[in-house]
Parts: structure tokens; C-alpha cells; sequence
């Protein structure tokens, strides 16, 4: 059995190397075939370039970037003062108008605030009352003791004048007493030596009893009259001493009247401070009135309503829990107000430009929207990251930039308000 396999091989290699029959040769191309073959070739070139030059055009048309998303405004809701929540109007998701009350504080703390300090309020303006009456009845009453003490001084000094002229009448009498005393007693010393004189003769008998008795008379009438000057310079020397005393007094009169005139010119100062005190009253008033428009404030705050059209989000409160001033307790997000930023390379930045049309492709409900380039940011988004690289360390490596594009939708475009922030989108800004 092994020979006849021996004997196959040697068959099978001679037809595995037998040639394949030749093709027959293909007749020469004629001219017309040939001219047919070019026009071919050259409409294919045609086609080619018309359609590149036609995508070229296509995409130098517009500027697009996946790296884009639909911002909005989010409404943080936080207490503006300390206390118990006793209601809670909204849950997640739940759309509100602006005004809608969405918190209720306990207000009775506050309602007590407030009422304190309106009494607070009606004290003051009491106060400021009083001190405003105070100062017609201190004006009048100064003007009257200026004038009164002025008028006392006049009458003190015309007093000390009288005083003085009472002083000097008071000496002259006293000058006259003097000299009518000195002629009494000149005649007393005459009628004394007369009837010395005589009381020799009569001893004699050389006179009469009867001239010597007259003697005797006029001599004791000569003293009576001495004694009687003498009270009379007495007295006059008394009155000079009453009227040197009433003197004096009249001139402490006028010290004291001046005094009054010194204390009475202190009126406008006292003015002066009533005026003061009024004015620290009003102040009060205004510093109460401040106080009770705080506390209205503060019992306002009490209760929390939406500013804005919008979904609620975020919400982390609930009845009976307590919060304190500034606690974020939810979040209201107005679906009125949104935009796309979008964040373009610098290269792409060179036909951007405001007022641009722009198509928005979202991703969300495969569906495009008309917008507008509203404005491009000042700075890239690298310069507004928490730490900016810094390209001074000497192994800088350049690196294309990313601005920020602002892209508003056009008016009607978000009417059923399922565009929501953080969505993808795709724009395309149609450059012109």
C-alpha cells in the first residue's frame, strides 16, 4: 500500500506547476474611448474640488464647541434673622411665582421687639415735647431777670447817689452845728465872765440884786444853748454816720444788683442748654424711630417669600427646625432668565463677534434653538480658576486658551421652560 502513494506524489507536483492559460490581449483603446476616459477623470477632479471647496465653505462658515452649557441665575433663600420655623409652603422641584410666601418664622419674639420699641418711641417724643416747652418759658424768663436786674443796678446806684448827698448834707449840718455850737460857747464864756465879773459887785453893793440876778440868767441860758449845739453836732455827727452806713449799703445793693445782672446774662447759656437738650431729644426720637423700623425689619423677615419666578431647589428646611441668620435653606432657580456659555478656544475667537446668530443644539432633547452672541468674557476661564497658573517659573509650555462666550436665546425660544442650567449644548455661531 505504500507504493502506489509513492507513485501519486510525483503526479500531483507536475499539475500544481502547469502555467495558467494566458488572457487574450485587449484590443487598442480608440481616440474616441480615450477623450471618454479623460472627461471622466477630469469631471471626477471637478466634483472632488467643487465639493471640497464646498465643505470648506461649510465649515469656515461657523464656529462650534461641545465644551458649552446652559447657565442661569440661582437664587440662594437664606433667614435674614434668627428663630423657629413653624411652616414651610414649598417641596423640591415645586414651581413658585415671586411673592409667594415660601418660610414662616415664629414672629412672636419680633412682634414683642417691635412693640418695645414703639414705646421707646413715644418716651422719646414725650421727652422732645417737654424739652420744647421749656425753652420759650426759660427765654421769657431770663430776658425779664436781665432786665430786672439791670433795673435793680440803676436803682442801687441812684440809692448810693441819694446816700452820698444824704452823707453830704449830713456833714454840713454838722459843720453848721459845729459853728453854732462855737457861738454858743463863746457866749456862754461871756455870760460866764459877766456874771464873775458881776458876783464881785454884788457883794460890794455896787450893783443892784436885780442886774445881778440877770446876769445869773443869762448865763445859764448861754449854757443851755452850748448844751443844746452840742446835742444838735452830736446828732449831726450821728446822722453822717447813719448816712456813711446807708452809704455803704447802697453800694452793696449795687454789688448785689450786678451780681443779678452777671447771673441773669447767664440766661442764654441756660438757653443756650435747654436748646441742647431738645435737640438731644429729637435725636432720640430719630435714634427710636430708627429702632422700630428696625424691629418692623426684622418681624418682615419673618417671613420668607420668593423673589423670583422660578423651581424650587436645594431645599434643606423643615417645620420646627431652627435657624440662624444667613443659613441657606433652598434655592429658587428662574427659568425665565437663562443663557449658554460657551467656552471657545482663542483660536476660534478671531470672527466672533456680539449680535452673532447662533444655532444651540441640546443634547437633552435633541433639538436646536436660535440665539445670539451676547458678549465675551473679560478674561479666561483659567484667570477666574481658584489658582491661576503662573507662566514665569521658566518652563512655560504654551497652551491654547478657553474664553467664555456668552450666548442669550432668542425672545420665544424657551417659552415651555424645559431648558434647565447644566444641560449640554452644542452652538454653532453662524460667522458673518
Amino acid at each position: 500500500m505504500a507504493q502506489p502513494v509513492a507513485e501519486e506524489k510525483p503526479v500531483q507536483q507536475e499539475q500544481s506547476q502547469t502555467p495558467p492559460p494566458e488572457p487574450p490581449p485587449k484590443p487598442p483603446a480608440t481616440p474616441a474611448q480615450r477623450v471618454r476616459r479623460v472627461l471622466l477623470g477630469l469631471t471626477i477632479l471637478a466634483v472632488l474640488v467643487i465639493g471640497g471647496l464646498l465643505l470648506w465653505a461649510h465649515l469656515s462658515s461657523y464656529e462650534s464647541t461641545d465644551d458649552a452649557q446652559i447657565d442661569g441665575h440661582i437664587n440662594a433663600i437664606s433667614a435674614r434673622v434668627a428663630g423657629t420655623v413653624t411652616q414651610v409652603n414649598v417641596e423640591e422641584n415645586q414651581s413658585v411665582q415671586a411673592g409667594k410666601v415660601l418660610i414662616q418664622i415664629d414672629p412672636r419674639d419680633y412682634q414683642v421687639a417691635l412693640d418695645r420699641a414703639k414705646a421707646d418711641q413715644q418716651e422719646a417724643a414725650a421727652n422732645a415735647i417737654a424739652a420744647q416747652t421749656e425753652i420759650p418759658i426759660t427765654s421769657a424768663t431770663t430776658a425779664n431777670n436781665v432786665v430786672n436786674a439791670r433795673a435793680g443796678t440803676l436803682d442801687a446806684q441812684q440809692g448810693v447817689l441819694v446816700a452820698e448827698r444824704g452823707v453830704n448834707a449830713a456833714r454840713a449840718r454838722v459843720g453848721a452845728a459845729q459853728a453854732k455850737l462855737n457861738e454858743a460857747q463863746a457866749n456862754y464864756d461871756k455870760a460866764a465872765k459877766d456874771l464873775a465879773r458881776l458876783k464881785l459887785l454884788v457883794s460890794k453893793d455896787e450893783i443892784s440884786q436885780q442886774q445881778y440876778d440877770a446876769a445869773v440868767a443869762a448865763a445859764e441860758a448861754a449854757k443851755a444853748t452850748r448844751d443844746s449845739m452840742v446835742a444838735t453836732l452830736n446828732e449831726a455827727q450821728q446822722n453822717v454816720r447813719v448816712s456813711e452806713s446807708q452809704v455803704g449799703q447802697a453800694q452793696a445793693r449795687v454789688t448785689q444788683a450786678q451780681a443779678q445782672v452777671q447771673t441773669a446774662l447767664t440766661g442764654p447759656g441756660q438757653v443756650a442748654g435747654i436748646r441742647a437738650k431738645h435737640a438731644a431729644a429729637e435725636a432720640q426720637v430719630q435714634l427710636r424711630q430708627a429702632a422700630v423700623a428696625q424691629a418692623e425689619l426684622n418681624l418682615s423677615y419673618t417671613v420668607i417669600r420668593s423673589p423670583v419666578n422660578g423651581i424650587i431647589g436645594k431645599k434643606s428646611v423643615e417645620a420646627g427646625q431652627n435657624v440662624g441668620v444667613g443659613q441657606e435653606l433652598m434655592a429658587v432657580v428662574p427659568l425665565d432668565d437663562i443663557w449658554i456659555t460657551a467656552n471657545f478656544k482663542e483660536t476660534q475667537l478671531k470672527k466672533i463677534h456680539v449680535n452673532q446668530k447662533v444655532n444651540i443644539h441640546v443634547d437633552a432633547f435633541d433639538r436646536d434653538y436660535k440665539g445670539y452672541v451676547e458678549s465675551l468674557s473679560a478674561a479666561s476661564g483659567a484667570r477666574f480658576s481658584l489658582l491661576p497658573p503662573e507662566n514665569a517659573t521658566g518652563n512655560y509650555v504654551k497652551v491654547v486658551q478657553r474664553l467664555p462666550v456668552r450666548i442669550r436665546l432668542e425672545p420665544g425660544e424657551n417659552q415651555d421652560h424645559r431648558l434647565r442650567p447644566g444641560m449640554s449644548v452644542t452652538p454653532k455661531v453662524l460667522l458673518q
